[in-house]
């Protein structure tokens, strides 16, 4: 019993040193996405107004041509995917692979941002392109438009049809969805833009040189904010999704507490009926 006793102790210290450490990493992650959320939703003004004015345009002028425009036949794609440099986030991780490997051709280069799953990756035969991990905590908005002028220069060369994102969508702080962002070739959705309130005041905007000298301005500039608004949006869900983990296995921790320490309280009761019932049974035979 005393044994017993001593390793049921023992774990029901081991389980509340754990919950101190789960629910510490809960209260980080839940001010790192209190922190992450606000940053993300002051760019999604700025990036939604980016795209609205470039969808004018190019709605506006249907011929005009752009190179970043240029529909091509073919699947190549080179994908930029944005994971966790830290584990402990739930499912976050899996759920970008689980995608990768749905929806991406492995021989299709690849630039992975954070470094979690890079040997993953290589070792399921993807080709990823970065030698070098590179930090998703850690990355700039200049570092990010450098990554994407890599992907634009390959397919301005021909070497793939299409640059695209594969990051993690923020829907709610318990809700996180993987999700293909296409960058390039850049394309209008016609049916979105006439679904728009016809009653609202429309007043078609004029640009000076012209449409196309604009749009070559105004494209890169829409798809580097498109990834870096991409990018806030899967740094979030990753601090959602560790927020959500860290809680879980803190009501766990404290659930398991709780049945470690009735089993304790069975087996001291136990033992002590054991020790009283030895006295009397000692003091009746003598």
């Amino acid at each position: 019993m005393s044994q017993s006793s001593q390793a049921l102790r023992t774990r029901i210290k081991s389980v509340k040193s754990t919950r101190k450490i789960t629910k510490a990493m809960e209260m980080i992650a839940n001010a790192k996405l209190v922190k992450q959320r606000n940053r993300m939703e002051a760019n999604r003004e700025y990036a939604q107004r980016l795209q609205d004015t470039v969808q004018e345009i190019v709605y506006n002028n249907p011929e005009v041509e752009n190179r970043y425009m240029r529909q091509v036949d073919g699947t190549k794609a080179m994908t930029i995917i944005f994971c966790s440099d830290l584990g402990l986030c739930g499912g976050y991780n899996q759920n970008v692979t689980r995608l990768a490997r749905e929806e991406l051709n492995p021989e299709d280069p690849v630039f992975l941002v954070g470094t979690s799953l890079m040997r993953q990756l290589k070792e399921e035969g993807f080709n990823i392109i970065n030698e070098e991990p590179e930090s998703s905590d850690r990355i700039t908005f200049m570092r990010l438009k450098e990554i994407v002028e890599i992907g634009t220069t390959m397919f301005e060369a021909g070497e793939v049809d299409k640059v695209q994102l594969l990051y993690t969508k923020f829907v709610n702080t318990m809700q996180f969805r993987p999700e293909i962002d296409v960058l390039l070739p850049c394309d209008v959705d016609y049916e979105e833009h006439e679904k728009k309130d016809p009653n609202s005041l429309h007043v078609e905007t004029l640009f000076e040189p012209d449409a196309g000298t604009i749009l070559n301005q105004l494209i890169p500039m829409m798809i580097n904010d498109v990834a870096y608004a991409d990018w806030m949006e899967s740094t979030t869900a990753e601090q959602g999704s560790r927020r959500v983990a860290m809680k879980t296995a803190t009501d766990n921790a404290d659930e398991l507490s709780a049945e470690l320490m009735l089993e304790y309280n069975k087996v001291r009761q136990a033992s002590i009926t054991q020790e009283i019932t030895e006295i009397v049974g000692g003091s009746a035979a003598v």
